[in-house]
């Protein structure tokens, strides 16, 4: 069991928010920052400007936690992205160097 922490930012669809929340829970994540209706463009998803020509719009959300339920956000994102791929969803784990 490691006592490192790690930054995981998911960026994703709006539209899958229940879906990334309940991953979130299910990873017993209870602390996070979440910004939503954010603009994005992605690679298979396409442009999110919440405008007519571009419709929709992404979150981001972050969490800070131990690196044993990071990797597991971190899969868990893995097999939404499987799943529900034409809706656009990404996870990123950093190191946390610092924390006050």
């Amino acid at each position: 069991m490691s006592n490192l922490i790690k930054m995981v930012m998911i960026t994703y669809n709006e539209a899958i928010d229940d879906e990334v929340m309940e991953a979130v829970a299910g990873c017993g994540v209870s602390s996070y920052t979440k910004l939503t209706k954010v603009f994005g463009k992605g690679d298979i998803s396409g442009t999110h400007l919440g405008n007519d020509v571009w419709p929709g719009l992404n979150n981001i959300l972050y969490a800070a936690c131990g690196e044993d339920k990071a990797k597991e956000l971190v899969s868990r994102i893995g097999r939404l992205r499987k799943d529900l791929s034409k809706e656009g969803i990404k996870a990123f784990m950093m190191p946390v160097e610092e924390m006050t």
